[in-house]
């Protein structure tokens, strides 16, 4: 008897309750397991994290028995494991397990507030803790005591540029701090405490008696983010000494070398504010002297990052050492995918041990440094937790993960999907734009009739579309739709000339690229040139904007969570745009560059329908953008449709918001293509 298959379906807005995240994969010291953060949706609309641990032979079990356990961490020498947990939402604390398993003990005892970035000392005897507490009249106790007597909630006095943060929120005066805590007794004590910088990264010496720490030691960072300095920090007195000589310039991701002679760190030299330059990895001595730039000879970006809508958007950089203390790997976007490359530490070539479709992005590696985990996925693969094995030893073998884990199997087994295929398009200049195309599941060269298309702009600008799993283009295809995404100039993983091409000049370089990807899909035999539709978030809703703003070319436009105005942009973000950099003049009195680019100058050209999403959390693109579409629009008699979401979502709602408006964005997209595409 012939076997029957079962008919698979397409994928819905409502799958994302069924997804699982798979991330942060940390392989033990040894080598023969991977601890790693599974989360997912749950009952009460939650979003639930603990920890499980992965065998090398692929068995796989929960670890931690809480709903919001992260950043787990692996002691020295393999015995037991740390791990965040926000059971008291307002109160995170440090919890330390054993290995095989018990009862988990709380290690700290912080006060409310926040916890940052954590790391145990190489002799397993302390913790170094980035931790935020909340100023005390945001305390759950002071609320209460507001709520007896009737007070009002206080204001917030600031004197200082850096007071709230995009899904952070509002915290004043209240910085991240460094502690270090007794593993045994719980105790701590503030070591550093410098500088209004919203983060910093530090490292432990590989014989724990000191920390390297890079921050900003500006009072006012985010208008000179250039300020950044390394310190050296003693364990034992929290006595702090400057690493000098080091120019100007972003630091970030500190690190000793193995051998403690050195000290490594992702950067950029020169007074630059945006981050359009190249991220490249530099190493110097411990004084500050022999600066070298392992990766300056080339056109990699350490902080270049995939977007998706299946995981968080995360610039920093991030590297680690193999077996030899002779050679860093490092993890970067390129070309459309995460991918692992290396770098000797005297100098010498980059080589990607690693290459796309297949997005691959590094977690840690085993104490003897043969092996490393990974977490990898593809345009129809959530990622999966992987181990790959570190061959060579002057030369490094590329490297071949090996699965581990496959949790959303099950689920992607019932889903048929679309599969992109990649174009390379080119603009009027010549310039080639990086372009791929999704069609509805099952459709084949053969299939008749033509398609609406949808022109997908990602946010940043500088960041990149690539071969990540993404819930919205799968539900769009699903629905009917020819999906096009790219990564026009300003898009990061191309190389610095192609980023930095719209340094100050929105809606120019960019611009002629988008209209090459539309042309194309003008062309394109499965699409029906007279339902082309443009979206994106962010940069991508300026973008949109702008289309819109400069074109009647398409049917209908969805701008969300947008850009419009850069004169009022410029003083409404949690990261004001800086006067005389990024862009030149000013927004109050030589604002020309900023109004000139400002898609709201000529919105009395629309003729568009345009949906209009954003939150009212959003700290990065205010919501006050999204209003200034809207109203011109409905004064000018646009179809328009305002989609308003609430004060807890915020600029991500779309990557990590609350799963129901999530859900409800998708419903409101596919509706607005239904009725005019």
């Amino acid at each position: 008897m012939a076997k029957t298959t079962a008919r698979r379906r397409q994928i819905t807005p409502e799958d994302l309750r069924q997804f699982i995240s798979v991330a942060d994969p940390q392989i033990s010291p040894d080598g023969s397991r991977v601890l790693l953060t599974r989360s997912h949706v749950g009952a009460k609309n939650e979003t639930l994290s603990n920890l499980w641990i992965v065998e090398a032979d692929g068995s796989v079990r929960p670890f931690s028995s809480g709903d919001s356990d992260y950043h787990g961490r692996w002691s020295p020498d393999g015995s037991r494991i740390g791990f965040t947990s926000s059971r008291n939402k307002r109160q995170p604390q440090i919890y330390v397990l054993e290995a095989n398993g018990g009862e988990a003990r709380a290690v700290t005892d912080f006060p409310e507030g926040s916890i940052g970035s954590w790391s145990w000392s190489p002799d397993g005897r302390m913790l170094a803790v980035s931790f935020r507490q909340t100023d005390t009249a945001r305390t759950e106790a002071a609320e209460a005591e507001r709520e007896e007597n009737g007070s009002s909630t206080p204001p917030w006095e600031i004197d200082e540029l850096f007071y709230r943060l995009d899904g952070d929120g509002y915290f004043g005066s209240a910085r991240f701090r460094l502690h270090l805590v007794d593993i045994e007794t719980g105790t701590h004590r503030m070591v550093f405490g410098r500088g209004s910088n919203p983060s910093f990264s530090f490292d432990w010496s590989p014989d724990s008696s000191e920390l390297l720490v890079a921050t900003n030691v500006s009072r006012e960072p985010l208008l000179t983010p250039w300020k950044d300095a390394l310190f050296r920090v003693s364990a034992k007195t929290g006595k702090a000494r400057r690493i000098t000589g080091l120019p100007d310039g972003w630091k970030s991701a500190a690190r000793f070398s193995p051998d403690g002679q050195r000290v490594l760190f992702a950067g950029r030299e020169g007074r630059e504010t945006w981050g359009v330059r190249n991220t490249h990895l530099f190493s110097c001595r411990l004084d500050g002297s022999d600066l070298q730039n392992l990766t300056g000879h080339t056109d990699y970006c350490l902080s270049a990052t995939v977007i998706s809508d299946t995981a968080e958007a995360t610039f920093g950089a991030h590297y680690d050492f193999a077996a030899d203390g002779q050679q860093a790997l490092m993890c970067f976007g390129w070309h459309g995918a995460s991918v692992i490359a290396t770098v000797p530490l005297a100098g010498g070539s980059v080589r990607l041990l690693t290459s796309g479709p297949t997005s691959t992005v590094m977690g840690n590696l085993s104490a003897d440094g043969r092996r490393i985990a990974v977490c990898t996925g593809n345009a129809t693969t959530l990622p999966e937790v992987a181990l790959a094995e570190i061959r060579g030893s002057r030369q490094l073998q590329k490297l071949a993960p090996k699965p581990l884990t496959n949790f959303n199997g099950p689920l992607l087994n019932q889903l048929e999907l679309s599969k992109p295929t990649e174009k390379w398009i080119t603009a009027e200049d010549g310039t080639r734009v990086h372009t791929w195309v999704m069609q509805p599941p099952g459709r084949t060269s053969r299939s008749r009739g033509r398609c609406p298309g949808v022109l997908q702009v990602h946010g940043g600008p500088h960041a990149l579309y690539g071969t990540t799993f993404f819930h919205e283009f799968q539900v769009l295809a699903a629905a009917g739709h020819v999906v096009v995404f790219s990564n026009p100039r300003g898009s990061k993983g191309y190389g610095e000339a192609h980023c930095t091409a719209i340094q100050g000049k929105w809606g120019a370089a960019d611009w002629a690229d988008v209209q090459a990807v539309a042309s194309f899909m003008e062309q394109h035999p499965a699409i029906d040139h007279q339902r082309i539709g443009i979206m994106g978030g962010s940069y991508g809703g300026y973008m949109t904007n702008w289309a819109i703003t400069h074109t009647d070319r398409f049917a209908a436009a969805i701008t969300d969570r947008c850009v419009a105005n850069l004169v009022s942009m410029a003083g409404s973000s949690d990261y004001p745009l800086m006067t005389g950099t990024y862009w030149p003049g000013n927004p109050w009195d030589d604002n020309q560059a900023f109004w000139e680019q400002s898609p709201i100058r000529a919105i009395r050209d629309v003729t568009t329908p345009t949906l209009v999403i954003h939150s009212e959390g959003d700290l990065r693109c205010n919501i006050e953008q999204g209003e200034q579409v809207f109203a011109a629009l409905k004064m000018l008699g646009v179809p328009t449709r305002f989609v308003r979401y609430p004060q807890e979502a915020s600029h991500g709602m779309s990557r990590c918001g609350p799963p129901d408006l999530r859900i409800h964005r998708l419903g409101e997209i596919l509706g607005w293509w239904s009725k005019y595409l």
